[in-house]
């Protein structure tokens, strides 16, 4: 992930192994991480069972708040492409229950389609 991606809020892909063993404490018994990006301090974690999104509060980062959303509550989502002056891709996730989505911006260079792939392999099931 590069500075500028930091500072203008976009997420990049982080290796699943780290983030595997990093988070090990919260997965559940064979639960896998899927794929895993980075937004300055914050995670979301998308693995074979749910999505976990991470944030990492305060100045020291020892306050953290684990989001966990099964897939089965994910009511449908959206993703927009980068365009030529736009550079960021952007997701929402609508949420059963709430009219407001969660939404995660990522940089130019991730592959949004990949991305889209990994939720719906697992919220169609």
């Amino acid at each position: 992930m590069g500075f500028l991606d930091s500072v203008l809020g976009n997420a990049s892909e982080v290796n699943i192994s780290t983030v595997q063993n990093e988070y090990a404490s919260i997965l559940a018994n064979n639960e896998r991480i899927e794929k895993a990006y980075r937004l300055i301090r914050d995670m979301f974690i998308f693995t074979d069972k749910r999505l976990i999104l991470v944030n990492i509060q305060g100045i020291t980062g020892k306050k953290v708040e684990y989001h966990s959303i099964p897939y089965r509550a994910i009511t449908h989502f959206s993703i927009e492409t980068a365009g030529h002056f736009d550079l960021d891709a952007e997701l929402k996730i609508w949420i059963s229950g709430t009219d407001t989505p969660i939404e995660k911006k990522f940089n130019k260079n991730l592959n949004i389609y990949e991305l889209q792939s990994v939720l719906a392999t697992y919220i169609l099931r």
